[in-house]
């Protein structure tokens, strides 16, 4: 099989990430819940993940890295946790509904204000809507850094000025771009960031985590227990344990830390440059197909992802055909990007999404390429 949806997850995983979490199934504890060898190695261990993820985010506290299921949670736990009634947010449509349906749930039972900066039919937004959608009460703004649709990466930098310039925070979901293009925290001025370990970072699924800069208060989604402070009735305020209300995944933690070890090694701008090269010999090779539609603006910063379509087939039928016929892997429908499919005018019929990785090849690439120009013709 030809995997070409590592926007949905990674298939191809490096062998030490296997080897970690086989490790840990065989020796980890719990961690801070005993003194015992094996609670004390599952805690050093995430201690040790915590301190290299804040390292590979630029994260200033490695106790300001907390752990979560994937950045679904994540994001849930942010957004619940800094949204009171009265407060606005900003968002953009291109996001997917992990951001989208937390916001819409707050706007119906808490009050909160929500606003849009619109996408056009490229899938690229005007900054300038950011500006003009900001209020006195404006909390926090909160957005993608890249389209899990079209791939289009939005400029964290600019809009941290912008959201900075008028004392609200910024909130950055990395799904499609952590582990493949550098992300600082300190540079761009990211208040908090969320991502999963199951994607770029080449972890296990049910993996992910929030960095959090110093000084921001999140109230817990969650609450129960920590492993410390058990006769307090409430959540212990302090970072990491007040979001981590639970047993942590101990062995995907594990996997993670290898990954991220097996990333650094490698360095993340050559596995950028590899997706990049992949991503475009793709989109150079499908675009002037006849009948066929490629989404998205090529022009600028762009995560591995091609979406398309073959004139007005459904974009289930074309996908099935490619794997049932090529053994090709693609995702196709809505890919939980709603509001993107209505400025792209795909909302009947979706889209085909091609996603690639480190471990693609030129030659994997080329069969993709083939096969949709057979699949054309034959329509």
């Amino acid at each position: 099989m030809i995997y070409l949806d590592n926007a949905a997850t990674s298939l191809c995983r490096p062998k030490e990430v296997k080897e970690a979490v086989l490790n840990a199934l065989d020796t980890l504890g719990n961690s801070a819940r005993g003194t015992h060898e094996g609670a004390m190695d599952a805690s050093r261990m995430i201690y040790d993940a915590r301190v290299k993820l804040a390292a590979f985010f630029n994260c200033s506290r490695a106790d300001h890295v907390v752990f979560t299921s994937g950045i679904t949670e994540s994001l849930n736990t942010v957004l619940n946790g800094l949204l009171s009634r009265g407060d606005h947010v900003i968002s953009t449509d291109l996001e997917h509904n992990s951001v989208l349906r937390p916001l819409y749930r707050l706007e119906e039972k808490r009050g909160v204000r929500v606003d849009f900066a619109a996408a056009d039919k490229r899938g690229s937004i005007d900054y300038g809507d950011l500006e003009r959608l900001m209020r006195p009460e404006t909390k926090l703004v909160v957005c993608t850094h890249a389209s899990n649709l079209t791939g289009n990466m939005l400029d964290a930098a600019r809009i941290s000025a912008i959201a900075h310039a008028h004392h609200a925070l910024f909130i950055l979901d990395t799904a499609q771009t952590a582990g493949s293009h550098p992300i600082d925290m300190q540079k761009l001025s990211i208040d908090v960031l969320c991502f999963t370990g199951h994607k770029g970072l080449m972890g296990p699924q049910g993996t992910g985590g929030i960095c959090i800069r110093e000084g921001i208060e999140i109230e817990p989604l969650k609450v129960g227990g920590t492993g410390v402070q058990t006769y307090s009735r409430t959540q212990p305020p302090q970072y990491p344990v007040r979001l981590e209300a639970g047993t942590l995944n101990g062995h995907g933690i594990a996997g993670l830390s290898a990954a991220i070890d097996y990333i650094q090694e490698i360095g993340v701008d050559r596995i950028g440059k590899k997706t990049a090269d992949l991503t475009m010999r793709f989109y150079e090779g499908v675009r002037a197909i006849p009948d066929i539609t490629v989404y998205g603006d090529f022009s600028g910063g762009h995560a591995g992802i091609v979406a398309l379509n073959i004139g007005d087939r459904d974009s289930g039928e074309v996908s099935d055909i490619l794997s049932d016929e090529f053994r090709i892997a693609t995702r196709a429908g809505a890919h939980c990007a709603p509001r993107l499919h209505e400025a792209l005018g795909t909302k009947d019929q979706g889209a085909v999404r091609f996603s690639f990785s480190w471990f693609n090849t030129e030659e994997e690439i080329d069969a993709a390429v083939d096969a949709v120009k057979t699949i054309a013709g034959s329509f």
